[in-house]
């Protein structure tokens, strides 16, 4: 059984999980606007990894008796100034879900909750892999530029990504 402290937590990830998925998803949609593909290729994927994120909470939820309680969504931003602009906003956001994960973890220490310790440590991984990312693309953009045709060979780059999904409950 988990604690009903560790719960609360555990569904608050999960909305904040969500939150990314529609920051992301909103992101792509920006991007289609903007006639790059590939950058709304890229949020896309990162729109379908983060609602896996958020089912891997529920389905742990589940799995350890606990009660999921989904909260509403906060209604993301759908302008940014640049593709630089948001993927810096996308950094600053992954960065924030680093410290919410590191939050559950310390809660999981304080409850002396072993198995949810033991699940966090995949998100610990996966958040270093979230900021490298992001640091990747961040650093393309400034050294390549926004202009000309820059752009669209980053674009062409960030469509080659693909989407793969986690096998819920069992990663």
């Amino acid at each position: 059984m988990i604690s009903d402290r560790m719960l609360e937590a555990l569904n608050k990830q999960i909305n904040e999980e969500m939150f990314s998925a529609y920051l992301y998803l909103s992101m792509s949609a920006y991007f289609e606007l903007q006639n790059l593909k590939g950058f709304a290729n890229w949020m896309m994927v990162q729109y379908k990894e983060e609602v896996d994120h958020a089912m891997k909470f529920y389905h742990y939820i589940n799995s350890r008796g606990g009660k999921v309680k989904l909260f509403a969504l906060a209604e993301p931003p759908s302008e940014w100034s640049s593709p630089l602009n948001a993927f810096e906003e996308t950094l600053k956001h992954e960065q924030h879900i680093t410290k919410c994960i590191n939050d559950l973890v310390d809660l999981a220490e304080q409850e002396k909750d072993r198995a949810t310790f033991n699940l966090l440590q995949w998100y610990i991984d996966e958040q270093i892999e979230e900021e490298e990312n992001d640091n990747e693309i961040l650093g393309k953009l400034r050294l390549l530029g926004e202009g000309g045709n820059s752009i669209f060979m980053l674009d062409r780059e960030l469509a080659q990504r693909k989407y793969i999904p986690l096998a819920q409950g069992k990663e």
